[in-house]
Parts: structure tokens; C-alpha cells; sequence
């Protein structure tokens, strides 16, 4: 049997990043995962292989659409989306490349395998080749993410009814989409398609996509995506999928009635579920949830001692960063440090176009609790770099405390929103006020000066506007 201070259970952005962190403060790290590469969902099945998609078929969109605005006219233009799904592999092999390099370069053993319990202790490792490997840790971390909720009545084949997977490797532009789900993975994926030709309908069950956001990016996400040509079906509940010879016929029942709705792919994106089967974390004492979650404690502490848990298997936003940061603050617990993470400050970003992006509180979510609040909204389509670059669309919307004048919630639907967020992050983080960013000079001309004009009309009032 051989023995590790850490063993870490997954190899995605939670598993792979506390293997490197906890092997960085001294510790003898091992990191099992099933997958053939490193970087879980996430590198493979996720976030990465669908922004490459989202880039490759903005820039056909762009070029199609826009590139006249600018003075560019083509006289025939075209894609090839076998070199897109090419240039995903690619980038996605590379990194995924990059990963072992790290490991190797901090001295990280991974296992390519599937781990279970066989104590609190001890797990049993299923190789690749078919042998098994005994390993006893003092402390083991559960990362192993999450996998998609699939609906009763519908049946899942990856080829035309099919979840975030599968959509990520369509060979051909089906000629007619149908979403179920108008939240963040059905609506980057369902863009990507619409791009390239498809008609995409999103069914969604609420009264509004994004349902969870605040409610003034929800109606501009939607008003914008309207506009370029996707369709939206709200209070629809689905009841069932049949695959066809020709296609999918969904049904679903809105406002009492039976609808049915064909299409030559259905993508079901109705959420996440925590990923732990195969674990036998029963024999390990781990105990779990009414979701189907991990129970941990403020130290991320499983209800077994020197057991932890992080990213998508626990409570929390099913982000990529955010079981980062987790992996982080567990390495640095079982190192005898202070790891934290403040969930409060933690930004989510929708890379469609314009990119969506959110940190703190909504304005909802403040009315819902009585919180007295002011707002600062600017629009890009005052902002002369916007104006230039022919991205006019969103605005930035700031939220601050009527006493304090302390951030507590930023939203930006816009060009590059998502980096753009960070700033406000670290106002949320670092208790900044409205006023203070206000009176930092942003450069000109560029987009954050809509973050400074926002904030200015927060705690005062924007000067363009």
C-alpha cells in the first residue's frame, strides 16, 4: 500500500489545483482521475472546448454581419465547421497537456483511474489497465464535480438528443434547435449554433432566462439575443422527447396546454447535479445532503474527519473558479494555514455576445432581504470606445448601500464584461464604495469607463450621460 499526506479525488479546475497548491506547501500529493486527460469537465466536456466554439463562430458571425459597418465587405464568405471542432481538440489537448507539466513539475502523482472508499483512510484505486492500486492519505479532498440532470421522459443519445456534451460535437449545423434550459450553458451553446445557421428555440420553464441573474440582465440578455435571432418559449414545462427518423418532437405543456415543438437536435441544459457515484463514500462515513451534495463545514470538512470536499460536489455556484479557489483554501487548511474563500465576491460571467457578468448581489435579492440601496447604470452606447468598436450593446449597473455607499452588487452585459468584472469583485472584496472608484481615472477611451460613469451615477451623478 502506499501512503500520501494528500490524496485528491478528481482532476478538474477543484482536484488539480489543490494537488499543485497542497504539493507547493510540502506535502506528499497524489491526484486520481478517471477521465483520459486532466481538467474534468471543465478542459474537456466544458467551459474551454465551448468558448473556443463560441469564439469560432462570433468571428464567422461578425464577419457575416458587422464587418460591413466597419468598411471590411467579403464576396463570399464561408466556414468550415470540421476545423472548428479541430481547433477545440487542439486547444483542449494542449492545455490539457499543460496540466501533467504542472504535476510533474511540483511532484504530483497522478493516477488514471476510478478511486473509491475503502475506509476513511484508505481507497482502492481501478487502473486503466484493469489492476488495482491500495492507497492510504491522512487527509483526502472529494473533487469530482458534477454531471448534467437529465428529465424524465426524455432520453439522452448524444447525437440528436443531446446534453452539453454532445452539443459540443454536432457534425453537422442542424437546420432547427431546440433548448431546453435558458440558463448559462444552454444559452452559450445554443449562441454557437444559432451562429453558424441553426434556428434555435429556447423553451424555458420560468417567466425569464436567466432566472437567478438579476432581472434587468435577464431582459437585456434576452432583447439582445432577440435581436439576433433566437427564439424563447418561457413557463413551458417539457413532458417528453421522441427521436424520430428525422428528428426530435418535444412536447411540452404551457399555460394548461399541450404544445409540440420539432427539431432536428434537442439539447436538454436544465442544470447540474453533483457527481458521486462509484465512490462508496459510505464506508468512509461521508454523508450527504437532500441534494445529493456533500455536507462539509466552514473548513470544507466532510462528516468524517480528514476528509474535505470543494467545487461542484458541495453547496455553492457550479463554477470553474470557484472550485479553484476552494482547492486552494483546503490545501492551505490541511497545511496548518487560514484558506478562505468569500462566496460573496465571487464573479459569474455568460460568454455569449456580449458577454454577461455578475458579482454580489442583485437588485432582487436586496429588495427581497429590505436592504436600503441606490443604483448607478451607465450604457455603452454612451461610451465613445464602444461607439468605435461597434459594441454598443448592455450597460454596467452598480449597486451600493444607501448608508454606506459600500459596492454590494455589480452586473455588465457587454464587450469583454467578463474581465471587466474583476474590478468590481475587488471593490465587493475590499468593501470599496461607489465613490471611490468613481474618482479613479480609467483610461480613455476604453470600456471601463462605463464601470467609472456607473459609479459616478451611483454617488453622484455620470458626467455622459
Amino acid at each position: 500500500m502506499k501512503n500520501f499526506d494528500l490524496a485528491i479525488i478528481g482532476g478538474g479546475p477543484g482536484g488539480y489545483v489543490c494537488a499543485i497548491k497542497a504539493a507547493q506547501l510540502g506535502k506528499k500529493v497524489v491526484c486520481i482521475d478517471a477521465s483520459e486527460h486532466l481538467g474534468g469537465t471543465c478542459l474537456n466536456r466544458g467551459c474551454i472546448p465551448s468558448k473556443a466554439l463560441l469564439h469560432s463562430s462570433y468571428k464567422y458571425y461578425e464577419a457575416l454581419n458587422h464587418f460591413s459597418h466597419l468598411g471590411i465587405n467579403f464576396e463570399r464568405l464561408t466556414f468550415s465547421l470540421d476545423e472548428m471542432m479541430a481547433r477545440k481538440d487542439r486547444i483542449k489537448d494542449t492545455l490539457g497537456k499543460g496540466i501533467s507539466g504542472l504535476f510533474k513539475k511540483n511532484g504530483v502523482i497522478h493516477y488514471n483511474g476510478l478511486a473509491s472508499f475503502n475506509s476513511a483512510k484508505t481507497l482502492n484505486v481501478r487502473l486503466k489497465d484493469g489492476s488495482n492500486e491500495q492507497i492510504e492519505a491522512q487527509n483526502i479532498v472529494i473533487a469530482t464535480g458534477s454531471e448534467p440532470i437529465l428529465l424524465p421522459g426524455i432520453e439522452v443519445d448524444e447525437e440528436k438528443i443531446v446534453t452539453s456534451t454532445g452539443a459540443l460535437s454536432i457534425s453537422t449545423v442542424p437546420q432547427r434547435m431546440v433548448v431546453l434550459g435558458g440558463g448559462v450553458i444552454g444559452l452559450e451553446l445554443g449562441s454557437v449554433w444559432a451562429r453558424l445557421g441553426s434556428d434555435v428555440t429556447v423553451v424555458e420553464y420560468s417567466s425569464r432566462i436567466l432566472s437567478t441573474m438579476d432581472s434587468d440582465i435577464s431582459r437585456e440578455v434576452e432583447k439582445i439575443l432577440l435581436k439576433q435571432g433566437m427564439n424563447f418559449m418561457h413557463g413551458a414545462k417539457a413532458i417528453s422527447a421522441l427521436n424520430t427518423q428525422s428528428g426530435v418532437k418535444l412536447q411540452v405543456e404551457k399555460n394548461g396546454s399541450l404544445h409540440e415543438i420539432e427539431s432536428d437536435v434537442l439539447l436538454v441544459a436544465v442544470g447540474r447535479k453533483a457527481y458521486t457515484k462509484g465512490l462508496a463514500i459510505e464506508n468512509a462515513g461521508v454523508e450527504l445532503d437532500h441534494k445529493g451534495k456533500i455536507k462539509i463545514d466552514a473548513n470544507f470538512q466532510t462528516t468524517t474527519p480528514g476528509i474535505y470536499a470543494i467545487g461542484d460536489v458541495v453547496h455553492g455556484p457550479m463554477l470553474a473558479h470557484k472550485a479553484e479557489e476552494d482547492g486552494i483554501a483546503v490545501a492551505e487548511i490541511i497545511s496548518g494555514q487560514a484558506g478562505h474563500v468569500n462566496y460573496g465576491a465571487l464573479p459569474s460571467v455568460i460568454y455569449i455576445h456580449p458577454e454577461v457578468a455578475s458579482v454580489g448581489k442583485s437588485e432582487d435579492e436586496l429588495i427581497e432581504s429590505g436592504v436600503e440601496y441606490k443604483i448607478g447604470k451607465f450604457p455603452f452606447l454612451a461610451n465613445s470606445r464602444a461607439r468605435t468598436n461597434n459594441e454598443t450593446d448592455g450597460f454596467v449597473k452598480i449597486l451600493a448601500c444607501r448608508r454606506t455607499d459600500a459596492i454590494l452588487g455589480a452586473h455588465i452585459v457587454g464587450y469583454t464584461a467578463g474581465d471587466m468584472i474583476s474590478e468590481l469583485a475587488m471593490s465587493i472584496e475590499f468593501k470599496v464604495s461607489s465613490e471611490d472608484i468613481a474618482r479613479i481615472s480609467h483610461s480613455h477611451p476604453g470600456f471601463s469607463e462605463a464601470i467609472k460613469e456607473a459609479a459616478l451615477a451611483t454617488f453622484a451623478k455620470a458626467i455622459h450621460i
